[in-house]
């Protein structure tokens, strides 16, 4: 997925939406930019506020267009919970997503990429499907051969220094756990205003 300059994609939707843009000196660039704008722009749009919350969350979970508007739908065709519940489970129960929060990966491009490349296990079977959606109950493992692969090396002392997720459990020694229970807007940040993604799609 082509997303162009990502400095300048941060700056437009928020530092969020990459990892290495979360610094000091790109916030300070970003509020002067923001400043810039705001005298030269009047009054923003609805529908530009929701656009932009819609591509902020998108690109933080680096989603092409179709397949982000298919966990809409989706979420739009639930009965048992609110369709941003639901949008909200759909977008952190993704396989990369699940490795970028355990802290295998420093960055969800990072978690796609290992998963990718066949380095992390569901059920015990190799998963190379980063869009792989897990349930509660799932069990997740490093590959045997993949621990002491590049950025894993080390990796339990990494690990005691980032909390976890609550609706998550894992050892660090032995590099397995899984999905404990149903992510929720609490135990899981959301990363944009959900209810104003779904107003997008929905107006």
């Amino acid at each position: 997925m082509k997303t162009g300059p990502r400095y300048k994609i941060a700056k437009r939707l928020g530092a969020t939406v990459f990892e290495k843009a979360q610094t000091q000196k790109f916030a300070i660039s970003a509020e002067r930019s923001a400043k810039n704008k705001r005298r030269g722009r009047g009054r923003q749009s609805e529908y530009s506020k929701q656009m932009l919350e819609k591509q902020k969350v998108r690109i933080t979970y680096g989603l092409p267009e179709r397949q982000f508007r298919n966990y809409v739908n989706k979420a739009l065709e639930v009965r048992t919970m609110t369709p941003v519940e639901r949008l909200h489970e759909l977008l952190e129960l993704r396989l990369d997503n699940v490795i970028w929060r355990l802290g295998l990966a420093s960055t969800r491009r990072g978690a796609r990429q290992m998963v990718a490349h066949g380095h992390v296990m569901v059920g015990g079977k190799k998963m190379r499907v980063p869009s792989h959606m897990l349930a509660v109950g799932d069990k997740i493992s490093v590959r045997e051969g993949s621990k002491e692969h590049g950025v894993l090396v080390g990796f339990a002392e990494k690990f005691a220094e980032r909390p976890l997720p609550s609706w998550l459990v894992w050892d660090a020694k032995k590099m397995e756990g899984g999905v404990k229970e149903r992510p929720t807007a609490a135990s899981a940040d959301p990363a944009g205003d959900l209810v104003a993604v779904l107003s997008f799609y929905t107006r």
